[in-house]
């Protein structure tokens, strides 16, 4: 979904989205474009990866809320508002408007950062209610062109536009964080990480796949990770998968076999085995 979540806490206020072209169908690497159009009203939305978003439509009276701070002012095209992942963002209009959303994974990101020589994993991009940054003007309506056109100029093009929004928004928004032995993971990112285990407990869930979720490399994740929670990340994983199995073999009748494929382990035995060794007991007393 390009919206990556959203909600509204005013039902007969909530803003309503549709979608003018996006960039879905063009495989660009790690770089997503969406030009749509907004109705009045009210938006809550979280990202899972960097967003940027440009107004398009003519200027028009914008409530922005994110990170604590809150600003209210006319927004005129080429305005742009940049949130990190994991950072909900709240706006308000009294009317209709057109804008252009850009979204960088953490992949892109960290291919960026490389490409910079600059270790991702001491950059943080605080959240802009408000910027009139020339350069991400001149990205943003090349996407715009290209999106629109009859005859896009193709693939390479929009990875090229992407790394270049990623690069400038590390050189020009990014903030060195101090380095320390003690230092541990946000609990911006540790929430995003076990939401993320919550909701895909079924599947097999690897360890850059957990890192890429919070933003760093496969190997600083795994030790902030480790000092923060007091465990590695597979023996949490594990944990999370007998507790959740642990909750349906208590409240449903559900075949034990269909309860391990739930829970992500690979079969009932391997469901079996991690069960006694955490718990002490097994699917069958468990259940009773």
């Amino acid at each position: 979904m390009w919206q990556e979540r959203a909600w509204s806490r005013h039902e007969d206020r909530e803003m309503i989205f549709r979608v003018r072209t996006s960039s879905s169908d063009r495989h660009w690497n790690g770089f997503e474009a969406v030009l749509y159009e907004a109705s009045g009203g009210y938006s809550e939305q979280q990202f899972v990866r960097h967003n940027v978003s440009m107004q398009i439509g003519r200027p028009l009276l914008v409530t922005s809320r994110c990170n604590g701070e809150t600003l209210r002012r006319l927004q005129i095209p080429g305005d742009v508002k940049i949130v990190p992942p994991g950072i909900p963002r709240v706006w308000e209009t009294e009317s209709a408007t057109i804008k252009l959303s850009m979204y960088l994974s953490p992949a892109l990101m960290l291919s960026a950062a490389d490409a910079m020589n600059v270790n991702p994993d001491r950059i943080a991009i605080a959240p802009q209610l408000h910027v009139r940054d020339p350069r991400i003007e001149h990205i943003g309506w090349a996407v715009k062109a290209e999106l629109e056109s009859p005859a896009p100029i193709g693939r390479v093009y929009g990875d090229s536009l992407g790394l270049a929004l990623a690069a400038h928004l590390l050189r020009g928004y990014g903030s060195v964080c101090p380095p320390g032995d003690d230092a541990t993971l946000s609990r911006r990112r540790l929430a995003r990480v076990l939401d993320y285990v919550r909701t895909n407990i079924s599947s097999d869930l690897s360890l850059s796949e957990l890192a890429k979720t919070a933003g760093l490399s496969p190997s600083h994740f795994k030790t902030l990770f480790k000092r923060t929670v007091g465990m590695p990340v597979h023996q949490y994983v594990i944990r999370q998968r007998v507790e959740f199995a642990t909750e349906l073999l208590q409240r449903s009748d559900t075949p034990l076999a269909d309860i391990a494929l739930q829970a992500g382990f690979s079969n009932q035995s391997h469901m079996a085995r991690w069960m006694k060794r955490l718990t002490g007991g097994t699917p069958t007393t468990t259940r009773r």
